[in-house]
């Protein structure tokens, strides 16, 4: 099977033994593009972003999956990001977020639509289509209007606008910014103000056009919090693949990491410890471990050694024992019905995603980006 491959899975199918994969749920995936899609008037469009190998899930497969859901626009990182997805056949338009200044001959190529942050990068673009002959190039404007990351500020837009309207070679098909607060309560005043500032500035950069392009500010926890603020289009990310804003507003989560049990072990107090640095200890009644096959290389953060993290077998939490291994890891079975060949879940339903990045201090988004391409995913329909 080709590296980092994503395919379908049916019942039919025989695995091995140890066999680990990421579960991408069809179904869940729907569920959750229903559900910011009723968040938004039927003109608005919807923008999902595909980035990071979908956030973990998977690229080629999880546009595909968008594309036949009715989204108009996905969005990637990289320019290479776009092109891994045209050479896949994806026919929506690409937005390429972080489109830099080297790669404008490749995007002009597989016809992606660049981010154009500030003054100089828009110079670079302008002189590869004159040098190429082209004309009216779909470009992405972005402002900032306090994420302070890219974009122009509010001093920058009349060097923007003035050498605009002396440029051809592009057609400004949006113009955009990105909220820095949006799930958090506290910051709401920030928020709105993020939204006001947003507008005042598009509708100058409009002004100067001549015609009125779209605007999109909103982010998955925007779709949910400030949906008066959608505008012409939005941008779903986190949400799509399961992660709600909304405390208690548990959306489905689309994506289950599972392998399963290489091999049981029955210890005795005698036999030592367990596991790398000997960090593993063995119960004055014995204890079972449960060798499973992913570890820190398959995004199994090594924090969750020693009993800090839990997955779940067979209707159980059992915790970790000893440090996590690069390729394995071991668990504490004791007093179950565990076999080797059954199944352990990672992620997933149980535990959430979000279980365990409270547990890392960290964000669901860390724990999705960092299971590597050698895991395969797999579409359960």
């Amino acid at each position: 099977m080709p590296y980092g491959k994503v395919t379908d899975c049916t019942d039919k199918m025989e695995r091995n033994e140890d066999f680990s994969r990421l579960e991408i749920s069809l179904p869940a995936c729907l569920d959750n593009y229903r559900y910011f899609r009723s968040k938004l008037e039927p003109s608005t469009r919807l923008l999902v972003l595909v980035k990071a190998n979908a956030y973990g899930h998977g690229a080629t497969e999880f546009a595909s999956l968008m594309e036949n859901a009715g989204a108009d626009y996905l969005a990637v990182a990289y320019p290479v990001e776009g092109v891994e997805l045209r050479e896949a056949g994806i026919k929506t338009p690409i937005m390429v977020l972080t489109a830099g200044t080297d790669f404008f001959n490749e995007i002009i190529d597989y016809g992606l639509e660049p981010g154009i942050p500030n003054l100089s990068s828009l110079k670079v673009l302008c002189e590869v289509l004159k040098g190429r002959g082209v004309t009216d190039f779909p470009i992405h404007i972005k402002l900032d209007t306090g994420m302070h990351r890219l974009g122009f500020m509010t001093e920058e837009i009349p060097s923007l606008t003035e050498f605009l309207s002396g440029c051809h070679e592009v057609k400004v098909k949006s113009v955009y910014s990105h909220l820095a607060a949006a799930d958090d309560p506290e910051n709401d005043g920030f928020t709105i103000g993020q939204a006001e500032l947003f507008v005042r500035n598009a509708d100058m950069v409009s002004a100067t056009l001549g015609y009125r392009p779209l605007y999109h500010l909103l982010n998955s926890a925007g779709i949910e919090r400030f949906p008066q603020y959608q505008f012409d289009m939005v941008r779903l990310g986190i949400g799509i693949y399961g992660v709600s804003a909304i405390p208690g507003n548990r959306l489905s989560p689309v994506a289950s990491f599972k392998c399963k049990v290489l091999q049981i072990k029955t210890l005795k107090p005698g036999d030592g410890t367990i596991g790398y640095g000997r960090h593993g200890h063995i119960a004055p009644e014995g204890t079972v471990i449960a060798t499973i096959p992913v570890g820190y290389a398959d995004g199994v953060d090594r924090h969750l050694s020693c009993g800090k993290g839990f997955f779940t077998v067979n209707g159980h939490r059992v915790p970790t024992i000893g440090n996590i291994c690069m390729d394995m890891c071991m668990l504490d079975v004791t007093g179950l019905d565990v076999k080797v060949g059954d199944t352990v879940t990672i992620f997933g339903e149980d535990p959430s995603i979000t279980e365990l990045a409270d547990i890392l201090g960290t964000i669901p988004y860390e724990i999705l980006t960092s299971v590597p391409r050698r895991i395969e995913r797999v579409i359960v329909r």
